[in-house]
């Protein structure tokens, strides 16, 4: 899914059904609902969900479980704004360097070039 596209989904009512959950998630978190945010990644084990969860704490006020969870994704905590943060993980998550199938979120091989990719 395109960045682009992403963002008009947001307009759309509910996420796509088949949609990757990190990025399902970040599309409930914009939506205003961080609960269901919280829910799509809380027991993910890839770390593109591991990252969405950390922000998820970080936005919550919870800086020791945010550390985390960043650490647990191989990245440190993002050091700007919440807003700044959403649209680099919305950009990593529908950039073309990640062109695997979200969609197919079954895909072993698809899971494995978006983690790759995510922590360059």
């Amino acid at each position: 899914m395109s960045y682009d596209r992403f963002i008009k989904s947001l307009t759309e009512g509910d996420p796509n059904a088949q949609m990757h959950p990190a990025l399902k998630a970040l599309w409930y978190d914009k939506s205003g609902d961080w609960e269901t945010a919280h829910q799509v990644v809380q027991d993910q084990t890839d770390p593109c969900s591991a990252l969405i969860h950390g922000y998820l704490h970080r936005k919550e006020g919870d800086e020791w479980n945010a550390r985390y969870w960043y650490n647990r994704a191989g990245r440190k905590p993002f050091k700007g704004s919440l807003d700044a943060e959403w649209l680099k993980l919305a950009r990593e998550l529908t950039s073309e360097r990640n062109s695997v199938d979200l969609i197919d979120r079954n895909s072993k091989s698809s899971s494995n070039d978006l983690d790759r990719s995510l922590r360059a």
